[in-house]
């Protein structure tokens, strides 16, 4: 089984993620991992700041790894922010029966309700060097891009509304 966990940023991916890898002993792989190695590394030119070009730059890696995990018979997570809206048309059938999808987004209100606490925990998992670009305004629209896109290429979108623990945790 392959598990694809995206969303705007701060929604608590790798969390996630790093959930599901203990509870089904998974091996899990952060997109943001293989951006950051293929530009510290000098193989790319793009910036962290580059996420439409990193999308396109970077989806057709994680696709083949999917693929191969999937040929294989091998369990893996997929956590990030770089799977485009229409992913599903890049995989055949026999692929995608094998994918379970997740993608997480906050609502407004659960923005405006909770913002000291998403910042507060921005690094729980990853390390965030520089986390000043996180506004509220920023999060919301971050999050409206990808509840919009997603619903819109017929996706199913897991809202954070009141409670965190208890939406990712019902996910498991």
């Amino acid at each position: 089984m392959i598990i694809i966990i995206t969303g705007a940023s701060h929604t608590g991916k790798t969390l996630l993620a790093s959930k599901m890898a203990g509870k089904y002993n998974y091996p899990s792989v952060s997109i943001d991992l293989l951006k950051m190695g293929l530009i510290r590394s000098g193989y790319t030119d793009l910036t962290p700041l580059d996420d439409d070009k990193l999308t396109s730059y970077l989806w057709p890696v994680v696709r083949e790894m999917i693929k191969t995990a999937v040929e294989n018979g091998q369990d893996l997570i997929v956590e990030g922010c770089y799977i485009p809206f229409d992913w599903r048309k890049d995989l055949e059938e026999r692929y995608l029966k094998d994918i379970r999808f997740i993608c997480l987004a906050m609502t407004d209100r659960y923005i405006d309700d909770h913002f000291d606490l998403i910042r507060e925990h921005a690094s729980d998992i990853e390390s965030r060097l520089d986390d000043s670009d996180c506004t509220i305004d920023w999060i919301r629209q971050s999050n409206r891009e990808y509840i919009k896109g997603f619903e819109k290429a017929g996706e199913k979108v897991t809202y954070i509304e009141e409670d965190y623990v208890g939406t990712t945790d019902s996910l498991l």
